[in-house]
């Protein structure tokens, strides 16, 4: 049940996107297409058999990408998704600047996320407290290792991943000034970048990460299109074309 809900969850962001996106018939027309792009991939089928909590990784960074007027909103659902997993904080660089950017919004994303986090984490604590937290979450999961990734598979790249480290590191960062100006599209293909580039430097990977940044993808991908008709003599045909500007 809880999978379902992800999933139904997610598929309600998409048509919320394509409404942001478009205005109108377009908008309603773009939120479906991005719904049955979701429901037609076939990971998203695998994470509902799975019965796994991933989707909702993805559900709630959509609900931060659309709160991008929010910094108190945008804080929290950004949030709630580092408390499911811990790689969306990658994001927080690129999230602290709104639609509107001011230091007092930066401060509310900032406050929202750090309340957020600790209220999740001091509600789950074990016994052992944080010590125990941190060996049975972010410690445990750096010591583990899966022959699906790169460095898992293949020993004496050490070198390689730290570089691949780096890199990921320095692109999300690099999004708190960049680029200045920004458009929903924008920020979602800005977020699939950055939750890929973390991915490709894990230890341990597995098929069900690509949840994660798969709706970002189809919105970056098909947000730019838009389907107008075509006619030529008296058939009536649609094409896809790029939206200008």
């Amino acid at each position: 049940a809880a999978a379902v809900t992800f999933d139904l969850l997610l598929i309600g962001c998409l048509l919320a996107f394509g409404a942001r996106l478009r205005r109108g018939r377009e908008g309603r027309a773009l939120g479906i297409a991005l719904a049955y792009a979701w429901c037609a991939y076939p990971f998203s089928l695998f994470a509902l058999q799975t019965n796994t909590n991933d989707a909702l990784v993805a559900v709630l960074v959509l609900l931060a990408l659309l709160a991008w007027s929010s910094g108190a909103l945008r804080g929290a659902m950004l949030g709630l998704a580092a408390a499911v997993k811990f790689a969306p904080l990658a994001l927080a660089p690129l999230l602290l600047r709104g639609s509107r950017p001011t230091m007092r919004d930066s401060a509310m994303f900032v406050t929202a996320l750090v309340v957020v986090i600790a209220v999740s984490v001091a509600g789950h604590l074990p016994d052992g407290g944080l010590r125990e937290f941190w060996d049975a979450t972010i410690g445990w999961q750096l010591g583990r290792s899966s022959p699906f990734s790169p460095w898992g598979l293949y020993s004496g790249f050490d070198w390689l991943q730290a570089i691949a480290k780096v890199a990921a590191a320095g692109l999300a960062l690099s999004l708190i000034a960049l680029p200045r100006r920004r458009n929903l599209r924008q920020l979602a293909a800005l977020a699939g970048a950055v939750i890929i580039a973390v991915q490709l430097t894990a230890e341990y990977w597995f098929y069900l990460y690509i949840v994660w940044f798969a709706p970002l993808v189809l919105i970056a991908a098909m947000g730019d299109y838009r389907v107008e008709p075509w006619r030529a003599g008296s058939r009536a045909r649609t094409m896809a074309e790029p939206v200008s500007g």
